[in-house]
């Protein structure tokens, strides 16, 4: 299930938003070289999360030695991708879902927010996997505490869902609770699947730890000034929001 927007209105321009997904591309394109090439491995092995570079001194191979960025390497694998689907895939994730959130703190308290949430996920993935050689890239656990922050503002929003079937393209409405609901649960599941794996794949364990860290901490960063007069936030969202959202009264000028 591809999200690609939802029914919430957008009430200010989400500058942080529009921030964090250009540094993805432009780190995408000038310290990844376009995901190819001898500076893109390069990159992965330097900027990378390593657990077990984090305790250990010994490197056991060639990308362990070129990792010398220690426990700094928890916020530059945040900016860091593995492929095209990958930046993509994070960046529509972080489009449909960061610019409301943003609504709900403001710009400079959403990067923090988003800051802390990956590097939430870095340690989560670090605690479950401390000695893995395997280096670990991407925005997942931190787009993954946004989603954590959506789901408890607003669970009811509805958002669009594509389904690819062959070649046809399907597209459905659900809640923000079932679609996030479902995606936490499934990792989750795969995360447990996942102990005693040696081997590289998906950091379960940073999505589930970033999305919870935004489930937990989203009341100390939301500002209830932004919030006032939202019809979609909340579990008790009336059922003609949308007719409440178009009275110029309850529009921020």
């Amino acid at each position: 299930m591809i999200p690609i927007k939802d029914d919430n209105p957008q009430i200010n321009t989400p500058y942080a938003t529009y921030l964090l997904i250009f540094l993805n591309i432009m780190i995408w394109l000038i310290v990844q070289n376009f995901g190819s090439g001898v500076q893109y491995e390069e990159s992965i092995c330097k900027f990378g999360l390593i657990p077990y570079s984090l305790i250990y001194e010994k490197a056991l191979t060639t990308c362990l030695e070129l990792n010398q960025f220690g426990y700094l390497s928890i916020l530059s694998s945040m900016f860091l991708h593995g492929g095209w689907m990958h930046i993509l895939g994070n960046l529509l994730f972080l489009w449909v879902f960061g610019g409301n959130v943003e609504d709900t703190m403001g710009s400079l308290r959403f990067i923090c927010f988003y800051i802390f949430a990956g590097i939430t996920a870095g340690i989560a993935q670090i605690i479950t996997n401390i000695e893995s050689i395997v280096p670990m890239i991407g925005a997942s656990g931190a787009i993954g505490g946004v989603m954590g922050a959506y789901l408890i503002l607003f669970p009811k929003v509805k958002v669009h869902i594509l389904v690819p079937l062959f070649i046809i393209f399907w597209t459905f409405r659900v809640p923000a609770f079932a679609m996030l609901g479902y995606w936490i649960v499934l990792q989750i599941f795969d995360g447990l699947n996942s102990f005693g794996s040696s081997g590289g794949g998906i950091a379960f364990w940073a999505h589930i730890g970033g999305f919870f860290f935004g489930v937990i901490t989203i009341h100390l960063f939301k500002d209830n000034e932004l919030l006032h007069g939202h019809p979609y936030h909340g579990w008790k969202q009336k059922n003609d929001a949308s007719s409440i959202w178009d009275n110029p009264k309850n529009k921020q000028k």
